[in-house]
């Protein structure tokens, strides 16, 4: 595979799924995260699974473990969906995070060995190993041309994180780094959505 073929895609899908990704984005109010999706009403909406980022989605990047808040949140979808159809779909799936999963919520899942986000085999697995149609999988992202696009192109329902976790403190230069790269994203669905 080349490498860094997942921001390539992400660039060539994004700009064939644009109308998708900017309905999404429009759609979307400034202050979503994580907290503000309740899981009973996912649930009532035909949300049978979810599949969830790490970075901005339940801590801020880098961090080993989630938030504590994220940890209350993920303890009422595991009550509303059951612990084993949630599933951690990140680019950077740590051994530490890894670990503080089975510590902590043993039944949920990493998915990992497949191509990455935007590239939809991550959420193909999350179908297979869940039985659940990919129409009822929820992905929760704060990226649009990552997660949010992996959701699109496999046919599975994305939620996008305007309002990701952040620490300017602890990684300065990586949210940096993030910051200019979810603001381009929507710069460049903006601007693509055009044609």
């Amino acid at each position: 595979m080349v490498p860094f073929s997942h921001i390539l895609s992400g660039f060539s899908d994004g700009f064939r799924h644009r109308r998708e990704l900017r309905q999404l984005l429009s759609a979307t109010p400034e202050d979503v995260s994580i907290l503000g999706l309740v899981p009973e009403e996912l649930r009532s909406s035909g949300i049978a699974v979810l599949a969830l980022d790490f970075d901005g989605v339940l801590a801020p990047h880098g961090f080993p473990a989630p938030l504590p808040e994220a940890v209350t949140w993920l303890k009422g979808c595991a009550a509303a969906f059951g612990a084993d159809k949630i599933f951690i779909l990140s680019n950077k799936p740590t051994d530490e995070r890894r670990q503080w999963f089975a510590e902590h919520f043993p039944a949920m899942r990493f998915i990992s060995g497949v191509r990455k986000k935007p590239y939809p085999d991550g959420l193909d697995r999350v179908g297979e190993l869940s039985g659940a149609p990919l129409s009822s999988i929820l992905m929760v992202d704060d990226r649009l041309l990552t997660g949010c696009l992996a959701a699109i192109n496999a046919g599975a329902r994305p939620c996008f994180v305007r309002s990701p976790y952040v620490s300017y403190n602890h990684r300065p230069l990586a949210e940096l780094f993030f910051w200019l790269l979810r603001n381009g994203e929507r710069l460049f669905v903006g601007l693509i959505s055009k044609f």
